[in-house]
């Protein structure tokens, strides 16, 4: 199973008010593989982002690459994330995150595919942080 997570919101270590520690709950570890992107456009949700993947080259959002283990538990801690994004089994429908697999693009050019929570809603008017990366932004 897939065990490397993609983040670029609420949960980068550094945010200001982070919610990492969410990451790090019981037994699993945290292992940051490195910082890097995604194709996407970034937009201002309700105080947090929200990630829309994008076909356009040149549209990024930036975050960093976690290694969750051991592998054992694994199942878990994606549980208790998917209830932290509101797409767990028992929040109700129409969720407004999806956690899919993506290809991050590190700083180093390596290549790695992780779990990705994107938004489902629309943008239309949602104003965009044209930078990609949710650091650069207050809110």
């Amino acid at each position: 199973m897939l065990n490397l997570l993609f983040v670029y919101g609420t949960l980068r270590k550094d945010i200001l008010n982070s919610r990492f520690h969410i990451l790090v709950q019981e037994a699993c570890t945290v292992r940051l593989v490195g910082r890097g992107r995604v194709p996407g456009r970034l937009f201002r949700l309700d105080g947090y982002p929200g990630l829309a993947p994008s076909g356009d080259p040149g549209r990024w959002v930036r975050g960093e690459l976690y290694a969750l283990e051991p592998p054992e538990e694994l199942d878990g801690t994606l549980s208790r994330l998917d209830a932290y994004e509101g797409c767990g089994p028992n929040d109700p429908e129409p969720h407004e995150y999806e956690r899919i697999v993506l290809d991050v693009l590190l700083d180093s050019e390596a290549i790695e595919k992780a779990w990705v929570y994107v938004y489902k809603g629309a943008t239309a008017n949602r104003q965009e942080i044209r930078s990609g990366d949710y650091a650069e932004e207050s809110f």
